[in-house]
């Protein structure tokens, strides 16, 4: 057995049957072995490394297991580097690898070496470097371990050439141990009991969930507990689906493109419950000012983000689905939640007032008018993956999802050009679904390529692209606050889309009127193949309310608020 053989047999051990990948020098015994395995595992292969990563993102957050993803070295395994910093930002499993010069030239700066262990040191749980091909087997076995447990992330494994190839001399063990690797998943029963103390206490209580309730695949043991409770539920981006959106208390996403209810349930609390949430400044605006007339419980599996952005008055530290059902126990065990409270009633009355018209038949055509289109198409077990900007926001704000791991963004760290690969991914993890990549036309643009990948493999993905013609997001910002001193963010005049998806063989649908929406996205469900819709709208969109860079909830401003910081 070489070092290769090990590599993929350990992979097949793990459920692994497809990877994300490049070719090059130095992945050239891995990419060769590969066809010995034929029928058993295969390479989706990419346009370009950055989407292979994105797109074993996407795979693993559908799946909840890690995504693999494969590059050379130096530029090939440099490309993957925004790939597993956007996995990192948002804690998704993913086994990155990349090929290395031979051991005994690291260090002399050989053609295509580069320090990979020290350029992904910062963006990973831990990075890797096998020397002996002895080592491979252990190596990924650990890294499944750590891109699974505890909090989830990207593990980056350096693979040198000559152990790639080597001989491999020592049996592969059955399981390995990392000492220094023991995550808290037990919640302490004495921090549980004051926090349900807390809660039966408490007159206005808010649940705020972020993506770590998805992570600990927590969201049936959220639902009964919230119901028991019978307390509002706000979410975090990332949070998205982890409570259905239809449900009476749920209340959408907070923050700074968040909902008017959610934001104004998050100022009215007097207790807020945070489930695997980091309180990033998106959710929280002015840390000075957030959570000041409320108190906080916060529970995590990570202790490092317990009270790194805002001091808890209770932290819980531990796996959300235990610490949950644990809450749901001690609570029962104490009293039940009374159900119409004052503060229910309040909620409830305004929720009904947020819900707006989707169906805007107005031209140019209007994102909100797309995404009510979009969700009279979609099925319940179909997924949304987004690129990043305005339509990421006009999304998350008004598009309603019913269940977990079907709604797929970039968060933490925002990257654009993630929704069209990411969406390969997730159609690779759930053929059985539909999915769709709701895109800006700037964002699509930096992944473009990809649909050569989608053709060539028969992956069969939903792009519906919003064009505005602009860098949306900065433009709005710069309409705000620099008096429409639009610097650098026109695209003028954009490429056909549909030219350029029949140019790799594929077909598509130019949109200018809101009347043409729901049949173009009807035939582009139909198709077996990767259909594009590019939908014209309207330039100067904005995705409002929002809050003020840094500033307070409270002075939330624009779209259906009647003046700033008035919310009802």
């Amino acid at each position: 057995m070489k070092g290769t053989d090990a590599l993929i047999e350990t992979m097949l051990k793990h459920g692994t049957k497809v990877t994300f990948g490049y070719p090059g020098g130095s992945v050239i015994p891995l990419f060769d072995a590969f066809l010995e395995y034929e029928g058993r595992i295969k390479n989706l292969l990419v346009r370009h490394e950055q989407g292979a990563a994105h797109a074993a993102d996407a795979f693993g957050r559908v799946l909840g297991r890690p995504g693999v993803c494969i590059a050379t070295s130096g530029p090939g395994a440099s490309n993957l580097v925004t790939g597993i910093m956007t996995a990192y930002m948002d804690s998704s499993p993913l086994i990155a690898m990349g090929g290395q010069v031979k051991v005994s030239l690291i260090g002399n700066d050989a053609f295509q070496e580069t320090d990979m262990m020290g350029i992904t040191l910062p963006i990973t749980k831990h990075s890797f470097q096998p020397r002996s091909p002895d080592e491979i087997a252990p190596v990924l076995m650990k890294a499944y371990k750590l891109a699974s447990e505890g909090r989830p992330g990207p593990v980056y494994i350096d693979l040198p050439s000559d152990v790639q190839s080597g001989n491999v001399t020592k049996a592969i063990p059955k399981e390995v141990r990392i000492e220094s690797f023991r995550p808290n998943v037990r919640p302490h029963p004495n921090q549980i009991k004051r926090a349900a103390e807390l809660i039966i206490n408490a007159e206005r209580p808010l649940f705020l969930i972020g993506g770590g309730v998805i992570s600990a695949n927590a969201s049936r043991e959220l639902k009964e507990l919230v119901h028991l409770v019978q307390a509002p539920v706000a979410t975090t981006l990332m949070g998205k689906g982890a409570f259905d959106e239809y449900d009476p208390l749920s209340i959408g996403v907070a923050g700074m493109h968040g909902r008017k209810i959610a934001n104004y349930a998050v100022i009215n609390c007097d207790l807020m419950i945070v489930i695997g949430c980091r309180l990033i400044d998106r959710v929280t605006g002015s840390l000075r000012t957030f959570a000041e007339n409320c108190r906080v419980i916060q529970i995590d599996i990570d202790p490092a983000e317990i009270g790194k952005n805002v001091k808890p008055d209770l932290p819980i530290v531990g796996d959300a689905k235990l610490a949950i059902s644990d809450l749901t126990k001690a609570i029962r065990g104490m009293a039940k939640k009374g159900k119409n409270t004052e503060w229910e009633k309040r909620i409830s009355e305004l929720r009904e007032l947020c819900f707006c018209n989707l169906d805007r038949d107005c031209v140019p055509v209007s994102p909100i008018r797309v995404v009510g289109e979009l969700m009279k198409a979609l099925k319940e077990s179909d997924i949304v993956c987004t690129g990043v900007g305005q339509h990421q926001m006009f999304c998350a704000h008004f598009m309603r999802v019913r269940h977990p791991r079907t709604f797929i963004s970039s968060g933490g760290a925002g990257t654009m050009g993630f929704g069209l690969p990411a969406a390969m991914g997730a159609k690779v993890a759930r053929p059985d679904a539909e999915v769709f990549d709701v895109d800006g036309d700037g964002s699509f643009q930096m992944t473009i390529q990809e649909l050569g990948t989608c053709a060539a493999e028969g992956i069969k993905i939903n792009p519906v692209i919003m064009s505005n013609h602009y860098l949306g997001m900065v433009r709005q910002w710069l309409e705000i606050y620099f008096n429409k001193r639009y610097s650098q963010v026109s695209l003028g005049k954009n490429p056909d889309f549909v030219k350029i998806a029949e140019a790799y063989g594929l077909r598509g649908a130019n949109v200018t009127r809101p009347g043409e929406i729901a049949g173009a996205l009807k035939e582009q469900i139909k198709s077996r193949e990767t259909f594009v819709v590019n939908i014209e709208l309207d330039p100067e969109s904005n995705i409002l309310p929002m809050l003020p860079p840094a500033g307070n909830i409270k002075d939330a401003f624009g779209g259906c608020m009647k003046a700033p910081g008035r919310f009802f």
